[in-house]
């Protein structure tokens, strides 16, 4: 490889890195900020009201990414990959100045996050699709292991270090979470259209607007449905008996089962079906796919563990614990950044099943180890089980990429790399929908008489507990996430007016609320950490029948 050459992969690796870290903190960073975001646009999260403006801040990225990063990977193939990466970089970076400029307040301001949160995705979506596909063109395949690992980890440590960089950044002012990406993205931006070349060759070819429609639609629809299902509908807990989510999902699946037949007849699909004959590509995705169903809603629940629950037993105020539990996650960071290059530039050597396939069994474990811990745990146990865990989706994850991008041909890199993507972000949305199911049934069996029996033993009227522990359990749900304590809003004022000051104190403390929920928490989490493990070890199987490394034979020639 000649000088230049072997100087532009550095500097293509060094920019694709800022890239997917770049995009990583800020989607972390928003769910660490979102209590700072809510009070300062002056929502109330207890409002069943503003439910969906919670989702959708969170979901909506991610429903976008999931559904436009294949098109964009295959314009990449079409009109050059760097192309679309540049422009992902500077949309992106106008979207983080648009969020950060965001003016009013409550559902108006919240729609307007949630409008250009959508449009950050599109350029979110241009970096994520195409920047694997920018390294595998600049690196050979016996180095592509180590620059994946780099990458990847950059990506996972951003997810981690965005929630430390949200909870500073949010105790400052809430919009600074916007605007810190501006001059990263600004410097990106203009770094990505200076030194970034394309060395893949470009396939001419005509958008397939017939597949990117239906594919929209289809997946749009799926996931719209997920998310709806989450909420409560009528006297039920979740909305998975409302007719319309119903019919949003298997509506959804119906157009994603015709877009695949409009695929086959195609000249020139946007979703390229013959590489599933690819068999390091196909288990390789399905493996990914499980790999972020089991691992994607874990973060949530971590979050709700440590914000409602852990923190505030120890003492910690409720506007402090975001910041903390930022901090005290760091261990499955330190995990990543340990197994992500060390994995990657040894299957580059040994190959990617005996990575992929150990991680994902670690993975098993760990969660498994996980749903024994009391909900007030210690905390060395937690921080070791974390770090093992964050091993584990390290070793798993740049061989498992490697590997599907090694078994495709060149030219079919892009489309390549925004499918791949495009499995590992469906996973995200799926799993959040079925982990906070899951969750708010375990909390649905349990949580209405704790609540009422804890609230009659400090003389709240029986009538007024009854109504109380007959709440949404999703909005107690939420109320842990965003860290925030709800009993003084639920009782409100006039009625603790009335009550003896001793209950006033004990039922508005910092403990109680954590202390109501601990033990319904609990069942819920022990049943979706169950889920997790049992997904993993799927994600194992899949691994090893990837077979052994492949590359694919056009590159070789």
């Amino acid at each position: 490889m000649s000088t230049q050459a072997d100087r532009y992969k550095w500097i293509a690796l060094s920019n694709t890195t800022l890239g997917m870290l770049m995009a990583t903190i800020n989607s972390s960073s928003i769910l660490i900020a979102l209590p700072a975001i809510f009070r300062g646009i002056s929502l109330n999260p207890l409002d069943p009201s503003n439910f969906p403006f919670l989702l959708w801040i969170l979901m909506g990225y991610l429903l976008v990414s999931a559904v436009a990063v294949v098109t964009l990977g295959r314009l990449g193939d079409m009109f050059g990959r760097v192309k679309i990466y540049n422009a992902g970089f500077l949309i992106f970076t106008l979207a983080a100045v648009a969020l950060s400029l965001v003016v009013g307040h409550g559902q108006g301001a919240a729609l307007e996050i949630v409008i250009w949160r959508m449009v950050q995705a599109i350029g979110g979506s241009m970096i994520m699709a195409n920047a694997v596909a920018i390294l595998t063109d600049a690196f050979p395949a016996n180095q592509r292991g180590m620059a994946m690992g780099v990458n990847i980890v950059a990506a996972i440590a951003g997810q981690f270090l965005g929630l430390i960089l949200g909870g500073v950044l949010a105790a400052v002012q809430w919009r600074l979470v916007f605007l810190v990406n501006v001059p990263v993205g600004t410097f990106g931006t203009i770094w990505a259209y200076m030194k970034l070349k394309d060395l893949g060759a470009k396939t001419p070819a005509k958008i397939d607007w017939p597949g990117n429609i239906l594919f929209a639609l289809g997946l749009s629809s799926v996931l719209v449905g997920v998310t709806y299902g989450i909420q409560p509908y009528g006297t039920h807990t979740t909305g998975w008996t409302n007719p319309m989510v119903l019919a949003t999902i298997f509506g959804g699946i119906a157009v994603l089962l015709i877009f695949a037949v409009v695929e086959v007849k195609s000249p020139e699909p946007m979703f390229r079906l013959p590489l599933f004959r690819l068999k390091a590509f196909l288990m390789g995705n399905i493996a990914g796919l499980l790999a972020s169903v089991a691992q994607g809603g874990l973060m949530f629940m971590l979050v709700i563990w440590l914000q409602g629950i852990w923190l505030p037993l120890h003492g910690y105020s409720f506007e402090s614990t975001p910041l903390w539990a930022g901090i005290y996650l760091l261990p499955l960071t330190g995990g990543f950044l340990v197994a992500g290059p060390l994995a990657g530039t040894l299957s580059d050597r040994i190959g990617a099943r005996p990575f992929a396939v150990t991680g994902m069994v670690v993975g098993a474990v760990t969660f498994g180890l996980m749903s024994f811990l009391n909900a007030d745990f210690n905390y060395l146990e937690f921080a070791l089980i974390l770090f093992a865990n964050g091993l584990a989706f390290g070793f798993f994850t740049a061989p498992n990429t490697v590997s599907i991008m090694n078994a495709v041909p060149p030219h079919e890199r892009g489309a390549a790399s925004g499918m791949r993507v495009t499995f590992r972000n469906i996973g995200t949305p799926l799993s959040i929908g079925i982990f906070f199911s899951l969750m708010v049934i375990g909390l649905a069996s349990s949580i209405p008489g704790a609540m009422r029996a804890g609230l009659v033993a400090h003389h709240v009227p029986l009538q007024t507990a009854e109504k109380l522990s007959g709440g949404p359990p999703v909005g107690y749900l939420f109320a842990a996430f965003l860290g925030y304590n709800p009993m003084g809003t639920l009782l409100g004022h006039k009625l603790l007016t009335t009550l003896p000051q001793q209950s006033v104190q004990v039922l508005t403390s910092k403990a109680y609320f954590p202390s109501l929920i601990s033990g319904p928490f609990m069942s819920g989490l022990k049943i979706v950490l169950i889920f997790a493990s049992i997904t993993c070890i799927f994600a194992a199987v899949a691994s090893y029948f990837q077979g052994k490394p492949v590359i694919n034979s056009e590159e070789t020639k």
